[in-house]
């Protein structure tokens, strides 16, 4: 007996029985069709006729069901039109089976008028109450009963005044007293001889209150808090004055047993919430998540898989993206224009954990760790960074280098010189070698250099004069020889996170001439209403432009932090939206980055001139464990836990490697429900009647790339021949 077969003789449970009453009373035809339908076959045909004949009476949703968004956008079609055209599709892709990584490698099969069939006529089928809650709204958005309810920048900016930021007066102070709790842990530590240090000592004789004024001097200092980072789950429940329940400390003794590394520097942990103020009760959950483990995550650690396939590389084999690397773990590269640099150094660690980390899989593998001896650079480094600049100095196409890691901050200022010095290097001997070549077979010469840092928000004292001189020094230099984009990509989560200490840091960026852009992970605790719109514009305020609102990454050992596709395209159309830039207005952003110094005023020059609560710039999207990033979707299927199953195409809008078109569409099944999602939220204390119309968002478009994040034009015409590409 098949697997199949077996699951479709389980009996639904009492509460699937109730939902799927409540589902054939509100539907007559729906139950005339399952009760007079001799086998699965004629039912879905059943329903396929009846659903067909209405669609075919709306031209626009026919042509998008039978074409995809090519030539209608679904802002066109009516709010019942989208829920016809997910029956058609659930119809079209029945019986289709898909491994489920959720489940390491498990067969999903997506039938849902089978299961509805099965459960009316015989009571099996498998389906639980998750899977008869999305039919419900389902066919509740296709009789009309359920509208797309667009809120208005009133409602929106009400939701965004539940999140205060980190430099409300109030929320200061309570960080303050958060600092001193800490300081008095850690001078314990010092005098029980737990940490050892030349440079953080007490002398002999100090008093309690010289010890902590001793202290509180070394919080200004990057190394301290490097140095006394929480390692442990029992120095992280003192440090948060003992305030963690059993439960979840159980949860982080497994963890650490498991082997997931623990690393949260003093002042990160100050962020954290002790004395819960009335006026804030949950704003720090999206940070606190960043540092307390899920159950989920401690059972699959061991046994996570890489989410991007392309990360997974054999020595002399092209990557899922068709690319040849010259190193295993030193390059990672999905697109033609652009490839990572994880460096030798520092580089290689970060600040502290975050939870959803996208490279738990490397965490996993230990090629990433947080042993500072470790990662200094060996003598082989200068030798072995020189053979991967050749690498981006003799490829056709590569004309973006992101260093990031780890932390590209996380590396000392002497090997971020030394970083510097050999792109600045590599980008002169590939415009010099142009020189030689003709027009239409020049390479792409490079333009632009990025560092992936979250040291703003986790370590902001690592941001020092020093730093920001090499930062400036290098743009001095490396725009003499073509580059024209110098870009920090910073990883703020929460409006909690922008501190005063935050926001020295970045203007102290700023002033070194760089663009500061943002990359917002979209967990469950950040997805709430208001929430993702509020950082975008304490961002503003402060300089920074929101880049990626990214869908969590990764398989079940996510599932805590993951919010489902539906509510990022939600957010997209409904919070989002009030930030819109107009057209008029492009010229004006596109030229922000070249009077970077003054991004602050900038940025409120435009609000003003647009009456914009803040500047939308960023795109919601999925990277995809294909190739690429995209939010262009639709739902094709969903299992009998009622996780729905999204076909994605890749982004229309930028270049990818030629493999995409044998890659064809890239299929991934979400590891939660929408009503686990709610319920979730619901538990965080949101009202769930806020989120009307959730089930509803089933396609998904990717957003247009805002003009400021184009490549500068080429005064030439640069080859089409890509290079350090098999595609077998």
């Amino acid at each position: 007996m098949s697997i199949v077969h077996q699951l479709d003789q389980i009996a639904i449970n009492v509460k699937s029985h109730r939902l799927l009453n409540r589902l054939l009373k509100e539907n007559p035809i729906l139950e005339e069709l399952m009760r007079n339908s001799r086998n699965e076959t004629e039912a879905l045909i059943g329903v396929r006729n009846w659903v067909m004949e209405e669609l075919r009476q709306k031209p626009k949703a026919f042509q998008f069901y039978r074409q995809g968004g090519e030539a209608v956008s679904t802002d066109q079609l009516d709010w019942p039109d989208l829920a016809a055209i997910r029956i058609l599709d659930y119809i079209d892709y029945a019986g289709h089976e898909y491994e489920d990584l959720n489940l390491h490698g498990e067969v999903a099969v997506s039938n849902p008028i089978k299961m509805i069939w099965l459960a009316v006529n015989y009571g099996t089928g498998g389906a639980k109450p998750f899977f008869f809650e999305d039919m419900l709204e389902l066919f509740r958005q296709y009789r009309g009963e359920r509208e797309r309810q667009i809120p208005s920048r009133k409602q929106v900016e009400a939701w965004m005044e539940r999140f205060p930021s980190g430099l409300d007066p109030r929320i200061v102070k309570l960080r303050e007293e958060n600092r001193d709790r800490i300081i008095r842990v850690i001078i314990k530590q010092v005098e029980k001889g737990l940490v050892k240090s030349d440079q953080f000592k007490f002398q002999a004789g100090l008093s309690d209150e010289q010890k902590y004024l001793q202290v509180l001097d070394w919080w200004s200092d990057p190394r301290f808090h490097l140095k006394f980072a929480v390692r442990t789950p029992e120095l992280l429940n003192e440090m948060l004055g003992y305030s963690l329940d059993p439960d979840t400390m159980k949860v982080l003794y497994d963890a650490y047993q498991a082997g997931i590394p623990f690393f949260v520097n003093p002042y990160y942990l100050s962020l954290l919430h002790v004395r819960v103020p009335y006026f804030a009760i949950g704003a720090d959950l999206a940070i606190r998540d960043y540092i307390v483990y899920s159950r989920q995550l401690v059972d699959e650690f061991g046994n996570i898989s890489a989410w991007e396939k392309e990360d997974v590389v054999r020595p002399g084999k092209p990557n899922a993206a068709g690319w040849l690397l010259p190193s295993y773990h030193n390059v990672h590269r999905r697109y033609p224009e652009v490839a990572i640099l994880i460096p030798d150094t520092a580089g290689r660690t970060c600040g502290g954990l975050c939870a959803s980390c996208q490279r738990m899989f490397d965490f996993q593998n230990g090629n990433l760790y947080f042993d500072q001896e470790k990662l200094r650079p060996g003598e082989k480094w200068d030798e072995k960074l020189e053979r991967l600049m050749s690498y981006f100095e003799n490829d056709s196409q590569l004309r973006d280098i992101l260093i990031t890691g780890g932390d590209a901050l996380m590396s000392s200022d002497q090997a971020l010189e030394q970083l510097f010095d050999s792109v600045y290097a590599m980008a002169k001997r590939k415009r010099e070698a142009n020189r030689k070549r003709k027009d239409g077979e020049k390479y792409a010469e490079i333009v632009r250099v990025r560092l992936g840092t979250r040291l703003p928000i986790y370590l902001p004292q690592r941001i020092t004069s020093k730093l920001v001189a090499i930062l400036a020094e290098f743009k001095r230099k490396a725009s003499a020889v073509g580059v024209q984009q110098f870009v920090i990509q910073s990883h703020f989560e929460s409006p909690m996170e922008v501190t005063p200490e935050a926001n020295e840091s970045i203007q102290k960026l700023l002033s070194a001439g760089w663009t500061i852009t943002n990359q917002l992970v979209f967990t469950t605790a950040a997805s709430r209403r208001g929430h993702a719109s509020k950082l975008r514009q304490v961002l503003n305020a402060i300089g920074v432009l929101s880049y990626y609102t990214f869908t969590v990454k990764g398989y079940m050992e996510n599932n805590h932090s993951f919010a489902v596709n539906a509510r990022s395209v939600q957010e997209q159309k409904e919070e989002k939206v009030i930030g819109q830039i107009p057209e008029k207005y492009y010229d004006t952003i596109r030229n922000l980055p070249m009077d970077a110094e003054n991004m602050v005023d900038k940025i409120s020059q435009l609000q003003e001139q647009a009456n914009l609560p803040f500047l939308a710039t960023d795109r919601n999207v999925l990277n995809l464990p294909g190739v690429g990033k995209s939010m262009t979707f639709r739902v094709i299927g969903i299992t009998r836990y009622g996780r729905r199953i999204l076909q994605f195409e890749h982004d229309s809008t930028r270049k990818h490697s030629p493999i995409i078109h044998k890659m064809g569409k890239v299929i991934i099944i979400e590891s939660k429900s929408i009503k686990e999602y709610l319920d979730q939220l619901e538990g965080m204390g949101e009202m769930v009647s806020e989120y009307e119309g959730l089930y509803g968002y089933s396609i998904g478009e990717t957003e247009m790339r805002m003009p400021i994040y184009e490549y500068p034009a080429y005064d030439f015409r640069p080859t089409e021949e890509m290079t350090n590409l098999e595609l077998g």
